[in-house]
């Protein structure tokens, strides 16, 4: 009899142990009594009633991934592709989310197929390439509306990929190579027009110092003949200077000897003769002078014989 007792004891406390919850951070469970909605139990200390109540479903509040397969669409313009989705969501409502449908994953992961088809056949494949974030937004748009009374959020919709046909791919990897091509030869040649305008600057102002040393050097020459001559006419004249002060200083001697008219006349006629340099240059006489040269001429010549 106390065997009995004993274990009835500890069965009473098994009992009473099991029907004490403890719930975790971000989850909700939801709790049905005998098969129909109870509650849903927040994070906390919770207690069951043995026997009639039951966890129908613990449900995880955090934000969620779903990675779904690669789905088959077509093209406005009939290009078949494959694009596989990312879908961020949450669940809000646990009481929705165990209630509203039997798999939920299932139900998203055929929306999102039905969805991206939909959208998908309204575009082109260029469209398709060049507006994904547009995609995205509708997509996550319309996954919002119709999972909401299922107690989901959907946060954001990503396109992981979109894989064209081959010949597609092939065509665009040679696009893209064509332009990639077209891009280096543009810019091969953009690199040569820099090297002619450089090469052609530094030619014209290679001519333009050119010019300006060839013009320098002609200023410097010109102003070198230029003081040659002034130098050689001062020199000239300094000698002329020289010339007729000797001459003037020798009439002047002259005079103070007391040399009389004619001799005055006849070192006149020298220094005439001097100025003329034995060139044949004509002289005019005076009248007077004329007879004083003949006088000396026969002078000169009586005194040779």
């Amino acid at each position: 009899m106390p065997y009995i007792i004993t274990v009835v004891i500890i069965l009473l406390i098994c009992i009473a142990v099991s029907c004490i919850k403890i719930v975790p951070q971000a989850q909700a469970y939801v709790v049905e009594r005998l098969g129909a909605y109870q509650g849903t139990w927040s994070v906390g200390f919770h207690v069951k009633v043995p026997f009639l109540d039951k966890i129908a479903r613990k449900v995880n509040l955090k934000e969620q991934v779903a990675d779904f397969p690669p789905q088959p669409v077509i093209t406005k313009d009939n290009v078949t592709m494959r694009i596989d989705t990312v879908v961020f969501y949450q669940i809000t409502d646990p009481k929705l989310f165990t209630y509203g449908v039997e798999n939920p994953m299932m139900a998203i992961e055929n929306l999102t197929a039905t969805t991206l088809r939909n959208i998908i056949g309204d575009l082109e494949l260029d469209q398709t390439l060049t507006s994904r974030e547009t995609i995205n937004t509708k997509m996550r748009a319309n996954l919002d509306i119709a999972t909401d009374p299922w107690g989901i959020k959907v946060n954001r919709v990503e396109l992981k990929n979109i894989i064209p046909p081959a010949e597609i791919q092939n065509a665009m990897e040679k696009q893209m190579k064509a332009e990639r091509e077209r891009r280096e030869s543009v810019t091969r040649a953009e690199g040569e027009k820099k090297a002619k305008v450089l090469v052609a600057e530094g030619e014209k102002e290679s001519a333009i110092l050119r010019a300006e040393a060839e013009k320098q050097s002609a200023i410097l020459r010109a102003e070198a003949q230029k003081e040659k001559m002034i130098r050689e006419a001062e020199g000239e004249a300094e000698a002329i200077l020289k010339v007729q002060q000797a001459n003037a200083d020798g009439i002047r001697m002259l005079k103070e000897a007391g040399a009389d008219e004619a001799v005055l006349k006849i070192k006149s006629l020298e220094a005439f003769e001097k100025v003329a340099d034995g060139k044949s240059t004509t002289i005019l006489l005076p009248a007077e002078l004329q007879g004083i040269a003949s006088m000396a001429t026969a002078f000169k010549e009586a005194s040779k014989g």
